[in-house]
C-alpha cells in the first residue's frame, strides 16, 4: 500500500479537453519525510513511519527529538503510519512527494469529518417529526425507546438517538486522481474529502479491487495566458 500525508485546502472544478466539468478537492502534499522503517522482525508487522510539518524544537519533547534525529530531520508534527512493504523503497530520512501516485490511480482518502456539535435525532439520523397540530406535544423529541419487542424495557446498544455529530475518522473511498503537480505541490482529487480546511488528510491505496483509470487531460490555461 502506498500513502501520503497532505491538508486539505478546498474544492473547485476544472475541466477536460473534451469540455466535461470535473469537481475535484485540491490536497496540498508538502513532502513528507520517512522517519522509520518497521519490519516483522523487529515490530512484528511491516509499515512506514511518515512526518509532516515541522515542529519548533521548544516545542518538542525529547523523545520527539531523539526519533527524528535518527533520520536526521527536525520533529514533525503529523506522524502516521502506512501499512505494508510496498513503499519499502524510500530510506529513512527520505523525501516522499506527491509523485507516488499518478493522474489516474484510484485511492482512498481518511480525515476527520467536520464537527457538528451535539445535534438531535431529526439532524443527526434523519428521523421523522411528530405530529405538527392538533395540540400535539411532541414534535422534535426522539420519542419511546424501549418498545423493541420483549426486551424488558433495556435499551439496546447501538440504539440511534440524539448525540455528537461529527468529529469522527472517516474514510472516502475508490476517488480517483486528476492530477499530480509536484513543483507547486497539489493533488486534485475527484469529489470530496473528509474534513475542513486546512484538516489533515492521509491519501492511500484503494482498499478495493478497483482498476485505474486513464489520466484525464485537462485544458490548460497556462498555455492561452502565454499567447
Amino acid at each position: 500500500m502506498k500513502g501520503i500525508l497532505g491538508r486539505k485546502v478546498g474544492m473547485t472544478q476544472v475541466f477536460t479537453e473534451d469540455g466535461a466539468l470535473v469537481p475535484v478537492t485540491v490536497v496540498e502534499v508538502q513532502p513528507n519525510i520517512v522517519l522509520q522503517k518497521k519490519t516483522i522482525e523487529t515490530d512484528g508487522y511491516e509499515a512506514i513511519q511518515l512526518g509532516l510539518e515541522n515542529v519548533k524544537e521548544q516545542r518538542a519533547t525529547k523523545p520527539q527529538l531523539g526519533h527524528a534525529a535518527k533520520a536526521q530531520t527536525s520533529a514533525k508534527k503529523y506522524v502516521r503510519e502506512i501499512r505494508g512493504n510496498e513503499m519499502f523503497d524510500f530510506e529513512v530520512g527520505q523525501e516522499v512527494k506527491a509523485d507516488v501516485f499518478a493522474a489516474g490511480d484510484i485511492v482512498d482518502v481518511s480525515g476527520t469529518s467536520k464537527g457538528k456539535g451535539f445535534t438531535g435525532a431529526i439532524v443527526r439520523n434523519n428521523q421523522k417529526m411528530g405530529p405538527s397540530s392538533h395540540g400535539s406535544g411532541h414534535h422534535r423529541g426522539i420519542g419511546s425507546l424501549a418498545t423493541i419487542g420483549r426486551n424488558n424495557g433495556i435499551i439496546n446498544k447501538g440504539r440511534i438517538m440524539a448525540g455528537q455529530e461529527g468529529g469522527f475518522t472517516t474514510t472516502n473511498k475508490n476517488l480517483e486522481v486528476v492530477k499530480i503537480d509536484t513543483e507547486k505541490n497539489y493533488v486534485l482529487i475527484k469529489g470530496n474529502v473528509p474534513g475542513p480546511r486546512r484538516g489533515l488528510v492521509i491519501i492511500k491505496t484503494a482498499t478495493s479491487n478497483v482498476k485505474s483509470k486513464g489520466a484525464k487531460v485537462l485544458v490548460d490555461y497556462t498555455a492561452a495566458k502565454e499567447e
